[in-house]
């Protein structure tokens, strides 16, 4: 379901020497990571000496737009130092054509799926904790940023509603409605992942949670991000995630606010799912169709 890698030993042999260098020797192991769509490479390396790190790096021919994505992630996890529950830079790399991030390796292994309910409240209070965090002020706005999903269910609707499931198509004027008044409640100044799934989880050997793969970062509602996780909960598995409503709502969202982002999300995923195949991403489209699938399933349970 996720995206298909370069190897590490694919990365060009000046790049390869670099991460050898700012490691203080070279790689003599790397263990290429699951999850995520970024084509080009996701390693966990290692020295001889026993020294590790997370390297990623990627250029245009793997993806046209993917080496900014990992210029702008360089730049937020600058902003973001010794924050507990995210992964520290070493160092970044740009030679204009390859892109490469070394970053701090976390021990650790993505939640379980099916999630489970221990890992669905550890992720729930990580994801908490950062958004009692203030996010920098050049960061973009949440609700500027995602004006475009917001509108995606009237596009749909404008266009017909083939290939729209029929429980949306049914609902389509109040689920618009619902959009319109939902994004303007995204304004804040949290910090915001705004890629919220369990492949940009770690659940470390004590439990707690730490947050990685960070170029959509923005600056927004406290609860945004919560709401996110409990569509890839549901795409995950059928545990119930009502009983974790809660903690969304001390994060300052409203049942109106929950329904209204993960009414977006879907109409987001249900157009971009029916695009041609994005160039390097083959898998991409089938995972935005079952997001799409888990977030009317949401919508449903929760009686929008």
């Amino acid at each position: 379901m996720y995206g298909v890698r370069l190897a590490w030993e694919e990365l060009p042999r000046e790049v390869r020497s670099w991460v050898g260098e700012v490691l203080g020797e070279p790689v003599v192991g790397a263990a290429s990571q699951p999850g995520g769509f970024s084509p080009g490479t996701a390693d966990r390396v290692i020295t001889a000496s026993g020294r590790r790190a997370f390297v990623k790096g990627v250029s245009p021919a793997q993806n046209p737009g993917t080496p900014d994505l990992h210029r702008r992630e360089a730049e937020v996890l600058r902003s973001l130092v010794d924050v507990p529950e995210v992964p520290q830079l070493l160092a970044s790399y740009d030679d204009g054509e390859w892109v490469a991030l070394v970053v701090e390796d976390v021990e650790g292994r993505h939640p379980q799926l099916p999630w489970t309910e221990e890992e669905l409240r550890a992720s729930l209070a990580a994801l908490g904790d950062l958004a009692r965090r203030p996010a920098p002020a050049t960061w973009p706005a949440l609700h500027e940023e995602l004006v475009g999903e917001f509108g995606a269910l009237a596009r749909l609707r404008d266009s017909g509603t083939q290939g729209v499931p029929p429980w949306v198509a049914a609902r389509l004027d109040d689920l618009v409605g619902l959009c319109a008044q939902t994004l303007p409640r995204l304004a804040g100044e949290s910090v915001a992942h705004t890629d919220m799934r369990a492949d940009n989880l770690l659940v470390t050997p004590a439990g707690t949670v730490r947050v990685v793969d960070w170029p959509w970062a923005s600056r927004g509602a406290a609860w945004a991000d919560a709401v996110m996780l409990l569509v890839n909960v549901r795409w995950g598995g059928d545990l119930d995630v009502r009983p974790h409503l809660p903690v969304l709502h001390e994060l300052g969202a409203e049942p109106e606010d929950v329904l209204g982002l993960i009414a977006a999300l879907g109409g987001s995923f249900i157009e971009a799912a029916a695009k041609p195949p994005a160039p390097g991403l083959p898998t991409l489209r089938a995972f935005q169709r079952k997001h799409g699938q888990a977030c009317v399933a949401l919508l449903e349970e929760l009686g929008a």
